[in-house]
């Protein structure tokens, strides 16, 4: 159920630039979002993730302690994880929304996506990954390629769920004892027979639902 008096990520997704790509009605489409936030301190830092469907229910909500040479690779971290956490949540297919309050991120997510529709894996634009980044970068290039689509977005952190849980990972690590929800958005009626509208029986498996 989505939670009343914030915006869902699809309503942040939607009324966010995505860097280098169009962001077309079909924008719209996306069956899941992910919204992550990498947070970096010299005593310490975090990582923050929010996963919701298109209809705004919460998949996952993650808060972990997390110690980084610095700010970029906090964020490289977060996207890594949240999207590990969503492929094992969504089936073959699903089209992914992402949600990061790092210009170079959010650039490199898109140049990556256009790169893999290129008949020569050519990206408009030139990549540059931060140093310390780049084996987490080749695993956020795997998820991507395993989704249907995958586009992202550049948000304020100000507006970033996922920016508390990143900067204050002590305050709510009650969310990670949370059970693991088995959740699809609700079936649009012109969708194709292509598109995702349940999950196989292996993945719900073992998945309760909470509250």
């Amino acid at each position: 159920m989505a939670v009343t008096g914030r915006p869902t990520l699809r309503d942040l997704f939607d009324e966010s630039p995505t860097p280098h790509i169009a962001h077309p009605p079909r924008t719209h489409h996306r069956h899941f979002y992910v919204a992550t936030d990498g947070s970096y301190r010299p005593n310490g830092g975090g990582l923050g993730v929010v996963i919701e469907t298109r209809d705004g229910e919460r998949v996952a909500r993650i808060a972990f302690q997390d110690v980084a040479p610095n700010n970029n690779i906090s964020e490289y971290r977060a996207l890594h994880l949240g999207l590990d956490v969503l492929a094992h949540r969504a089936p073959p297919g699903a089209r992914v929304g992402v949600l990061v309050d790092h210009d170079d991120l959010a650039a490199n997510v898109n140049n990556a996506v256009l790169a893999g529709d290129h008949p020569d894996w050519k990206s408009p634009k030139r990549i540059v990954v931060p140093t310390g980044s780049e084996h987490h970068w080749r695993g956020i290039q795997a998820r991507i390629a395993g989704f249907g689509e995958v586009r992202a977005a550049r948000i304020d952190s100000r507006e970033n769920p996922a920016h508390p849980l990143a900067n204050s990972p002590r305050e709510y690590e009650h969310v990670n004892r949370k059970p693991d929800r088995c959740v699809l958005p609700e079936p649009l009626g012109f969708e194709s027979d292509n598109d995702v509208s349940y999950l196989p029986p292996s993945r719900c498996e073992g998945h309760a639902s909470d509250d």
